[in-house]
């Protein structure tokens, strides 16, 4: 429930938005919709941390528009954003937050897709324990 009232708090919305969740092939997959449109919060299962690594590592060649997000904000995790998505490293877990389906900018405080995206990967971070 923290992610749902993260995103309330972000986008001032008047109620938590609905989701739906799918687990197919070590990805769980989660839809949120949103008033103005949907995002996708995804966690992909390695097996260990270096495939992760791997995995993580072949998302962002493949992703057009890819930077690392460096310094403090990557939390001491690989990390890289797109002007609509968050991608962080954990463990043997990678995080895919995409709010491409989203117009720009959200909310009345005028966020970004990637500070929207980059916020609510950053939540989930936190909720994570070892």
């Amino acid at each position: 429930m923290e992610i749902q009232e993260k995103i309330v708090q972000i986008l001032a919305l008047a109620s938590a938005p609905g989701n739906g969740a799918t687990w197919a092939d070590k990805l769980f997959t989660c839809t949120y919709a949103l008033p103005a449109g949907s995002f996708v919060l995804s966690v992909k299962e390695a097996a260990d941390p270096d495939a992760a690594h791997a995995y993580f590592q072949d998302v962002q060649r493949s992703t057009a528009g890819a930077a690392p997000i460096e310094g403090l904000a990557n939390l001491g995790f690989p990390a890289f954003q797109t002007p609509t998505s968050a991608v962080f490293v954990k463990d043997n877990f990678v995080l895919t937050v995409d709010a491409v389906a989203l117009p720009e900018p959200l909310g009345p405080h005028q966020v970004t897709r990637a500070a929207f995206a980059y916020q609510v990967a950053t939540t989930v971070l936190a909720c994570w324990s070892e």
